[in-house]
């Protein structure tokens, strides 16, 4: 009897402990005011039921379920999570200019700080375009399981390119003979390249990134040379085709940016030297211009100081001008904008400086939010998921006390950051 009473116990008790697991987690945010990047509107007084990790009812007759926790924002701006399209969260600027030398294992048991950095500054997803040692396939996995806090990844694993291009990561014969083949993105010729593709997506790329032109921050002395043939880029760009990726194009040169439009590329990166003809190509294909625009203050400001050669601060100057008024000249033509701003050039964390940038070269500040949110989840192909606080997507959600929409950099510090429904900074409510 007091065996089959125990039994009865222990049964009980397991069930009683499914029973909490399988509860959902219920959570209303009240919004003051929310940015609806879909419409481009901001509605007044809303509530936003979630439940676990997804948004379940927006609306402003919401019943609040008696089991819900209350987060109340009601004097606050609240929008989706920004999406920034061009970060390398292994890299860091503040390290100094020779830190670009420093093993992968250096870079990796930093990238965690760098991760929690981009979040807590309201990031809830990014797209690395390009790191070594697959430690973004790691940082990626690692954040997935809840190991450590950051945002949400895709990943380009190693940037692929040429000998002699900006993805060509061995400054000297004797590094490059350390160097085994699988562990660099370095490829050279149609076969080649198409391995190198196939090799990127059999360990986890979600996004193939590949050095159409030489670049500014590499040795190159000219800017915007083209480092493949369209042959090639025409190759690479069918590989990931077949494989179900997008391809995101490195690319300053204004042949080069034609080239990789023709070959079918997702997005341009930085399109700094961009032509009337490239931004009608870009407009007739679709093709998203990923610009920037903060970046040059930063590397004027402050590269000297970290080291870095008179040859690279030169080319700045220069392109770093024509940069922003070839952005403004595209956007206004209708050219596909996403945010993305190279973060890891400069210090993570300082993502949200952008907005204003955009906003000084042509954008409003809806506009300049939009980018981040609806524009970047549409070229990631996550529209179903992110980009947007509406039903069925993740309960990413970030907000601001001030107006955004009057004075933009406040989203510089933002206030309050829920990713994937989770509470990850919140200076609003007590």
């Amino acid at each position: 009897m007091k065996k089959l009473l125990l039994s009865a116990i222990l049964l009980i008790s397991v069930f009683a402990i499914l029973a909490v697991a399988q509860t959902p987690k219920i959570t209303v945010i009240k919004a003051g005011k929310l940015i609806d990047t879909e419409k481009g509107v901001v509605l007044n007084n809303q509530m936003i039921l979630i439940e676990n990790n997804f948004i379940k009812a927006v609306g402003a007759n919401i019943q609040i379920p008696t089991n819900a926790t209350v987060i109340d924002l009601s004097n606050a701006t609240v929008m989706p999570g920004f999406i920034d399209m061009h970060v390398h969260l292994m890299n860091d600027a503040g390290g100094g200019f020779d830190a670009r030398n420093r093993s992968f294992v250096d870079s990796a048991v930093s990238s965690h700080i760098f991760a929690k950095r981009t979040l807590e500054a309201g990031f809830t997803t990014v797209r690395d375009l390009g790191s070594v040692g697959f430690v973004s396939l790691a940082m990626k996995n690692a954040i997935n399981e809840g190991r450590f806090p950051g945002p949400r990844m895709a990943i380009a694993n190693y940037y692929i390119g040429a000998t002699g291009s900006p993805a060509d990561l061995s400054r000297s014969p004797w590094m490059q003979s350390l160097m085994p083949p699988e562990m660099t993105g370095i490829a050279d010729g149609v076969d080649a390249i198409r391995k190198r593709v196939r090799y990127m997506v059999k360990n986890g790329a979600d996004v193939i990134k590949f050095g159409a032109s030489s670049g500014v921050l590499s040795d190159e002395a000219v800017v915007g040379v083209p480092k493949y043939s369209q042959e090639e880029m025409n190759a690479l760009v069918e590989e990931s085709r077949m494989l179900g990726v997008k391809v995101a194009a490195h690319s300053h040169g204004t042949e080069a940016i034609k080239m990789a439009i023709k070959a079918g590329v997702s997005s341009i990166e930085h399109g700094s030297l961009i032509d009337d003809e490239g931004i009608r190509l870009m407009k007739e294909r679709g093709t998203y211009l990923v610009a920037d625009i903060y970046v040059t203050d930063y590397i004027l400001s402050e590269y000297a100081k970290l080291g870095a050669p008179k040859l690279i601060l030169e080319k700045e100057k220069v392109v770093g001008q024509k940069q922003r008024e070839n952005f403004k000249k595209a956007f206004q033509a209708g050219v596909k904008i996403a945010f993305g701003t190279d973060a890891g050039v400069y210090p993570h964390g300082l993502n949200a400086r952008q907005f204003s940038i955009l906003t000084q070269w042509g954008m409003t500040p809806m506009q300049a939010i939009q980018a981040a949110t609806k524009g970047s989840s549409d070229l990631l192909g996550w529209n179903d998921k992110i980009g947007s606080i509406t039903v069925g997507k993740f309960a990413d959600i970030v907000a601001v006390t001030a107006n955004p929409l009057e004075k933009i950099n406040v989203l510089e510090n933002v206030e309050f950051v829920m990713k994937d429904g989770m509470v990850y900074k919140n200076l609003i409510t007590k």
